[in-house]
Order: C-alpha cells, then structure tokens, then sequence
C-alpha cells in the first residue's frame, strides 16, 4: 500500500536549545525543516505549508424563551495575526516529483508580521495559538497532514514608568448585622510598583484598623482574571493564583504589615493588546469580619517578560532578555502551606452577586479593549468586568505606623 512508503513525516523547527521548544516575538524568522522519510521511491505532487495564528473565542449560554420552550445562544469571534503560505516542494511544469527511498528535508523560514502580535494563551472560553501546517499531495493518496504549533511571547518591559509607579489605596466599611453596627474597619496597602515578572516577591504594606468589638483576618490575594469578548459581550474566568495569610486583629486594634511577602508563581503574562481577549492581574488585600461581609482592596498588578534592571541597564534584543527570563517558563509551581481558595471566597457579597450575570461590553469600547497560558499548568480562571482603579491615590503618601492596639 501506499501509506507504508512513508515512514515519516515531522516538522521540525530550529531551536538553539536542544529539547527545548522556540519562542518567538513580532518580527523573529521562525524557521525549521519539514522531514520526509521514504521506505521506497515515491512520486509526489507537492509540499506545501501553511503558517497561521488565531484568538478564538467561543461560548454557547441557555436562554429561557417561555414557561416550557429554551434556546441555546452561540458567542464567537476571532482575530487573524499571521497568514503565510509557501511551496516547499513542486515542479514547475505540473509533473509529479519522484523521491527516491530515504531521507528528505525541505526547509522553510519565514518572518513573523512586524506589527505587535499576541502572546499564545489557552483558556477554557478562548485561545491564541500560532502553528504551521504541511500538507503532503501525491498521485492517488490523500492527503497527509500534520500541524506543529509554536510559541510567540510578546515582550512587556516592567522598566517603563507607568509599570515602575507605586500603588496604593485606602478603603474603610462599617460593620454591620442585622442593622446594628459593630464599628468600622479600615485597610491601607501599598506596593512598591505596578509591574512585576513571575518568581518575584511583592512586599505588600499595609495597616489595618479594627475599630469593631471582633477580631478580624487579614490576608492578601493575587487573582488573575480572563475575559472574552464576543458579539458586545464578556465571558469572564477567574483565580486565586496566590494567598498571604496574616495574624488576627483583636477588637479595637490596628496591625501594620512592614513588607509583608506574597510570591508571584510561573503564572503568563498580562494581555492587553488583543481584541477578544485579555488577561488581567490585581493584589486584593482583604479583610474577614465575622458575622459580616470582607471589605477588600484592590491594587492592579502588570505580570511582564523582562525582569527589573537594577541599574537602568537595557539589553538592546529581545531575544537576550528571553534568555535571562525565560527561565519561569520551566518552572515548576513553587511549594504552599496551602492551595489557593476558591475565587468566591475572595469577592464581597456585592461582588458575588455580579458574577453570574453577563456582563455587556458597550460597542464603543470593543476597539480598545485590551492572551493561552505559556505552559499548560497554569490554571484556568473565573472572570469579571475590569476593575474601577479610582480608590488608588495618584500621590500615595508614606504609611504611618501607629501602635498595634488603640487602647494602648
């Protein structure tokens, strides 16, 4: 038969780490090879190839239409950032090739668009993947197949000064049950900047004022938060990634955290430059009141690709920076006391109440709306609409720290 004159048929790509997958960035040549092994003489039409790279996205919702009838409602959408195809092998005059029994390599190379691209993303509503495609005509067979996909990880810089500002806010509630009033509790965080890269520590401060007659717990939270868009509306995933825990808080007491650490894991970076979809990261600093709803606030954090500079020193290549950072890429998810809890157990009541609606994205705002994680450990997450960032103080102001106790 036919099929056993083929032994093998691979695309493999050039890599200048052996065993190690490529990564590539907008305006890198991907190149490689595409293998073709023959048990006899063979005559062949053509190989051709194809390079394409997507965001899809892709949800399907119940929808009631009466007392006994209901409907399914399909979101799609999608964006193209590559399309490229090319002739790895076929005679000019429309003859077919005869390939002698052995080994044969065509190779091909061809360069990424130069226009900012997508890192790669994999969630449970959508994806951005890249691969290439090879397709084997011969004479009274079909056709073989075979696809390979690749990386892209679009740079993001933390050394920039948006990514390098502080962060900080306040936020207070009154503590109540059954209409009466237990006194106030207060929250005050700060970190140092808004962009970090996976494997950094965040030294979170913050105080803490427990004017109740309870004690409470504090703790901070990094969540990261996938949204979809398709059709004007959002399809939203997300997760605790990471958890703080701290000491209680008696009744009429403050606590003051001097640099607290949480670290961030080998989670993927930020998205923010794709249609449909994007990913998201904020620090939440929270406080459990027994008896009564968390106050929590929210810090938005930036996960980046190329890692702090020290001394203002830049590397002028991408591909020189990857190599220093890269390494979170084969990290494995670092020990924990405990595992991260359920994102519902992080969100306020009112917070709670939102999450099971869908969210519309007015239409004005599709065009500027800000990506599969790298490695396939990273979890999914539950989603929601972006954040209002208006309690964050434009010139945050030292915290002071005050005794632990106010009766003291």
């Amino acid at each position: 038969m036919i099929f056993d004159k083929l032994k093998k048929f691979d695309i493999v790509f050039d890599s200048p780490e052996v065993d190690s997958p490529p990564v590539f960035s907008s305006g890198d040549v991907v190149s490689g090879r595409v293998v073709l092994e023959l048990a006899t003489e063979s005559r062949v039409d053509s190989v051709k190839l194809h390079a394409e790279g997507f965001a899809k996205v892709h949800w399907t919702e119940s929808r009631s239409a009466g007392s006994s009838t209901a409907y399914t409602q399909n979101y799609s959408d999608e964006v193209e950032y590559l399309n490229r195809r090319e002739v790895l092998l076929q005679a000019d005059n429309g003859e077919v090739t005869v390939l002698p029994a052995g080994r044969h390599e065509f190779p091909f190379s061809f360069q990424l668009p130069e226009e900012t691209l997508v890192t790669s993303f994999e969630g449970k509503h959508g994806s951005i993947r890249y691969w290439v495609k090879v397709k084997l005509h011969r004479p009274w067979a079909t056709v073989k197949k075979i696809k390979k996909e690749f990386t892209v990880i679009e740079p993001i810089d933390i050394n920039t000064p948006t990514l390098l500002a502080p962060q900080a806010g306040t936020k207070d509630k009154m503590a109540r049950a059954w209409y009466r009033n237990f006194g106030q509790v207060s929250v005050t965080a700060k970190i140092d900047r808004k962009g970090y890269t996976p494997g950094e520590v965040i030294p979170v401060f913050a105080e803490f004022d427990n004017s109740t007659n309870r004690s409470i717990v504090p703790k901070a939270y990094i969540t990261q938060t996938q949204t979809f868009i398709a059709r004007g509306t959002m399809k939203q995933k997300r997760s605790v990634v990471a958890t703080l825990s701290g000491d209680f808080v008696g009744a009429r007491c403050r606590e003051t955290w001097h640099g607290r650490a949480i670290k961030i894991p080998p989670v993927g970076p930020s998205i923010l430059q794709c249609r449909i979809i994007k990913v998201e990261y904020l620090l939440k600093v929270c406080v459990d009141v027994p008896g009564t709803s968390k106050l929590c606030l929210e810090l938005p954090l930036v996960i980046g690709t190329i890692p702090l500079h020290p001394f203002g020193s830049r590397t002028s290549s991408v591909s020189s920076q990857y190599s220093v950072n890269l390494e979170w890429l084969r990290m494995a998810i670092p020990e924990q006391p405990e595992p991260p809890p359920d994102y519902s157990s992080v969100v306020t009541e009112e917070e709670a109440e939102q999450q099971n609606a869908v969210v519309p994205q007015p239409a004005d705002d599709l065009s500027g709306i800000l990506e599969r994680p790298l490695m396939a450990f990273v979890q999914e997450f539950r989603f929601r609409p972006p954040p209002v960032y208006s309690e964050i103080d434009p010139n945050p102001q030292p915290i002071n720290m005050r005794p632990r106790c106010m009766t003291c």
